[in-house]
Formats: C-alpha cells, sequence, structure tokens
C-alpha cells in the first residue's frame, strides 16, 4: 500500500485534485467563508479560486507539494516579488470573487502591510481534506517545507485566520508575532514566524 503521507512535487495535472482537496479543507476557515458567504456555492467556488492560484500564480514561481489528501504552497525568500497575481489572474480573481472583489483587494493590501520587510520563506497555504485530517498528512507537508527554509538558512512567515490552527504550528516552532483584523468587519489574522533550525 502506498504511503499516502509522503509529499510529493506538485504539477500542472494535480490541479484538479489540490484544488478539489483545498476547497474541502477551507470550507470552515473565517475568512474564505468571508469571502465566499454562500454555502451552496462555496465548494465549487473555493475550487476555481484554489485552481487558479495554484496554476497561474505559485506553481511557476513556488515550491508547491501535495500528498493524497492535503496540500501546500510555499515561496522561497528569493521568489517573493515574483509570486504575486498578474493583470490576467487579477481579473480571474475578481471573476471568482464577484461583488466580494473589493473586500479581497483591501485584505490582500492589509496583510501586504504586516508581512515582514526581512528575507523569508512564505506559507502561503497548506490545508487537509477533512477526510485526511489527523493522519499525518498536513504535517508531513510542514517538515517538508520547513526542511527546505531550514536548509535554505531562512526564517518563515505565515498567517492563518483560523486561531483553532496556532497549536499546531506553535508545535512546528512558530510563535503569534502579530495579531490584526481584516478591513470591513473582516476576521482576525494571526501573522505567525519561525526562525530557522
Amino acid at each position: 500500500m502506498a504511503n499516502t503521507n509522503m509529499p510529493k512535487k506538485a504539477v500542472l495535472a494535480d490541479a484538479g485534485d489540490i484544488s478539489h482537496t483545498l476547497a474541502l479543507a477551507f470550507d470552515d476557515d473565517p475568512m474564505m467563508r468571508w469571502f465566499f458567504p454562500e454555502a451552496a456555492s462555496r465548494e465549487a467556488t473555493l475550487g476555481r479560486y484554489f485552481s487558479t492560484l495554484f496554476t497561474r500564480q505559485y506553481l511557476a514561481n513556488g515550491v508547491c507539494e501535495r500528498t493524497d489528501g492535503a496540500a501546500a504552497f510555499w515561496v522561497p525568500a528569493e521568489a517573493q516579488e515574483k509570486a504575486v497575481p498578474d493583470g490576467d489572474t487579477i481579473q480571474e480573481l475578481i471573476a471568482i470573487l464577484g461583488d466580494r472583489a473589493g473586500l479581497f483587494k483591501e485584505a490582500v493590501e492589509t496583510a501586504a502591510g504586516h508581512t515582514p520587510g526581512e528575507p523569508h520563506w512564505s506559507l502561503a497555504l497548506i490545508g487537509a481534506a477533512p477526510a485526511a485530517q489527523g493522519t499525518g498528512q498536513g504535517a508531513a507537508l510542514l517538515r517538508s517545507g520547513l526542511a527546505q527554509a531550514d536548509a535554505a538558512g531562512t526564517p518563515v512567515y505565515l498567517e492563518s485566520s483560523k486561531a483553532a490552527n496556532l497549536p499546531v504550528y506553535e508545535h512546528f516552532g512558530f510563535r503569534v508575532r502579530e495579531e490584526f483584523a481584516l478591513p470591513g468587519g473582516g476576521p482576525l489574522l494571526w501573522g505567525m514566524w519561525r526562525d530557522p533550525r
């Protein structure tokens, strides 16, 4: 039987599986529920959103890894300026977000204002489908990315909008660096930092 916890490099052909996994993983995330409030269409819309981020933003400029039931997108320090959405990607995201696009833009700008200035890796996102939670797949992806950042001697930064995830990240050496609210009545975000080991 294959080891479902073993991280492997994600490729373009994985886009459908990864976007479905992440749509399930982020269904109860406060920030995703704020951007996509319609429960009936959330899974499909989140699938389009994550597929766009994966194929147009992180696949080319990040480190994308997956297991059978989880995925993680990392951005190395040297790729931070390249791993941003281009004009076409922004237009695609606006179409997906609809009337929430303005809130999304404000949220992205707010978060960018809190991003540390020193060189670092970013954990852009990580998620495990509910059926894979508790099986070690997310932990395997965290260990893999952190090992790469440690090999580069670089700290790691992430933002979480789910308070329940903070102890998990703390277990892997992160500490809360800052807490801030998104504008327009948005949820809290916790900026977390991990020094290299």
